[in-house]
């Protein structure tokens, strides 16, 4: 992979674009003109490049969420144990985000194709995302103080049961918030960097990712109940919303003023999704009357009257609709979707338990014990350690990022992504076969090297999907540009991610109940990774 040098400049000047994308003369091309003339309405839509600072503003906003999720990992368990959350009703937290996600990703991935706001169509769903991320901090990092402090003179049932409630919907809007801001980050990425900024820009997004990760577990590690911070805002759950919201808020506003972003007034046809097709493709929503949409097609010579019919498309966009674009989608795009949910399903259910696993079965430590008990001191010795741990994950995830770049000429992105899957499940496998405090720790390194495998191997595929479609557009002068939008191709593949929770939360409690130890969940980790490894070498497309 060639990187640019550290210089932004712009695109070479070209004949002005009209809205429609078009030059102004474009009247008169008509499908008989040369292959020439093609390829100049191509290059004259090509970002221009972006230099390294600019992509690191960019990706700093991961570096903001990635310390958020460490938080949330690390103390969500604690939090909801603490309060007095039932088992019943634990893998119910779990679910109803994911839920939410699973049927409202597509749609506003979709809705940011087509948002017109002057600001742009991605920033500002990043933002409203943004804000309802610490909205949920606030909730189930301070939920149980509130609570105190408001319901004084109500009964201790009555406290708890407020506490719970206010609790489970910040854990909900935080990790919805958190899990759906990602497909509108990387379709942002995507519509304002040409292709080898893209995949400058993505391994930039895991190394950040990566780093905040690290921060926020190592933050977590530390007993800020004796420290200063702790005793003057009450507690270490308050410290540590205090520098979660603070980083992740002042990492958001960079991203957001790193790189312009053009209304979609200005924007290409290539960069316009659910355009009506002949073959109502993926990321097209099918006409009911053929007819109709066969009078839809135009020819170069009246693209500037396709907006209209991108607007009534629009109009009539549904859940429905969208669900059945993603069923139709091609085969490769389908089977990259799958690998991404054995991955996330394997990751999270590591991940998520992690800590508690730490807690109970190394430390041989009581959640459910007296606060003030030997057993439940611990159990919360065993959590911190475990958070050292997920900051080992979390450096070692930015060194392979790093890393990344030198090994993709060797081995390229199949190689990448099998050996993520593999190092994975031999790591966890051996985690759950020797509960040892030291081994866990070393073998925590691999758990990175599959994060910084799922957070770049399966969004460079869906750039040389759109790269190879987009030159597929140019050597067949009859094609019509490519129709699609990358924002509901991030939004299918982060799909995948709130589908492996449901998995996770609906699943692992039933499989920790029948085995009677948290054990399972790794062992469950390791053997739907080494599955992952067959699926990735076998099924996935790699783009020559």
């Amino acid at each position: 992979m060639t990187l640019s040098k550290d210089v932004e400049y712009q695109a070479p000047t070209t004949t002005p674009i009209t809205s429609a994308g078009i030059p102004p003369y474009a009247g008169s091309v008509d499908y008989s003109s040369s292959l020439e003339q093609m390829e100049g309405v191509f290059q004259a839509v090509e970002p221009p490049r972006r230099s390294t600072s600019r992509l690191i503003l960019h990706s700093m906003v991961m570096f903001g969420r990635e310390f958020c999720y460490a938080v949330e990992a690390a103390f969500v368990t604690p939090v909801l144990l603490s309060v007095g959350l039932p088992k019943s009703l634990y893998s119910l937290v779990w679910l109803i985000s994911p839920i939410l996600g699973f049927i409202l990703q597509p749609v506003v991935g979709s809705a940011s194709d087509h948002c017109r706001s002057r600001w742009g169509r991605r920033r500002p769903y990043i933002l409203a995302l943004g804000i309802l991320m610490v909205v949920g901090m606030t909730l189930y990092l301070n939920g149980d103080t509130a609570v105190t402090a408001i319901f004084q003179e109500s009964s201790s049932a009555e406290k708890r049961t407020w506490a719970i409630v206010i609790t489970m919907l910040g854990v909900v809007a935080f990790d919805f918030a958190a899990d759906f801001i990602d497909g509108p980050i990387k379709a942002y990425l995507f519509d304002v960097c040409s292709h080898q900024d893209k995949e400058r820009g993505l391994h930039y997004h895991a190394l950040l990712t990566g780093l905040g990760g690290a921060l926020g577990y190592l933050t977590g590690a530390i007993d800020w109940g004796s420290t200063f911070f702790g005793r003057l805002m009450g507690s270490e759950f308050q410290v540590m919303f205090f520098f979660s919201a603070s980083v992740f808020l002042m990492f958001l506003v960079v991203h957001l003023c790193s790189i312009p972003e053009n209304p979609l007034e200005e924007k290409t046809p290539e960069t316009k999704l659910l355009k009506h097709d002949v073959l109502a493709t993926y990321g097209s929503i099918e006409n009911n009357n053929l007819k109709k949409k066969e009078s839809r097609i135009r020819t170069l010579s009246h693209t500037e009257g396709d907006e209209d019919d991108d607007t009534e498309v629009q109009k009539r966009m549904t859940l429905k609709s969208l669900i059945r674009a993603l069923l139709t989608m091609p085969s490769h795009y389908r089977y990259l979707c799958v690998s991404h949910l054995i991955g996330w399903t394997a990751f999270l259910s590591n991940m998520l338990f992690f800590t508690d696993y730490m807690g109970q079965i190394v430390y041989h430590g009581n959640p459910y014990a007296p606060h003030n008990s030997t057993a439940y001191m611990i159990y919360e010795r065993g959590v911190e350690v475990g958070c050292w741990g997920m900051c080992i994950n979390a450096i070692s995830s930015s060194i392979y990022s790093y890393l990344q770049k030198a090994l993709l000429p060797c081995i390229g992105l199949k190689g990448l992504y099998f050996i993520g899957y593999l190092l994975f499940g031999l790591g966890t496998g051996f985690i759950g076969l020797f509960p040892n405090v030291y081994s866990t720790l070393v073998l925590c390194s691999l758990f990175g090297v599959m994060s910084s495998t799922l957070y770049t191997v399966p969004f460079n595929l869906i750039s040389e999907y759109h790269r190879e479609e987009e030159g597929e557009a140019q050597l067949d002068r009859k094609m019509r540009t490519v129709n699609r939008g990358k924002g509901i191709d991030c939004a299918a593949l982060t799909c995948m991610v709130q589908l492996a929770q449901i998995i996770v939360g609906g699943g692992l409690g039933f499989l920790v109940s029948l085995a009677g130890s948290v054990v399972v969940v790794v062992i469950s980790a390791s053997s739907v990774s080494l599955i992952g490894c067959c699926f990735v070498a076998v099924f996935v497309r790699y783009v020559e």
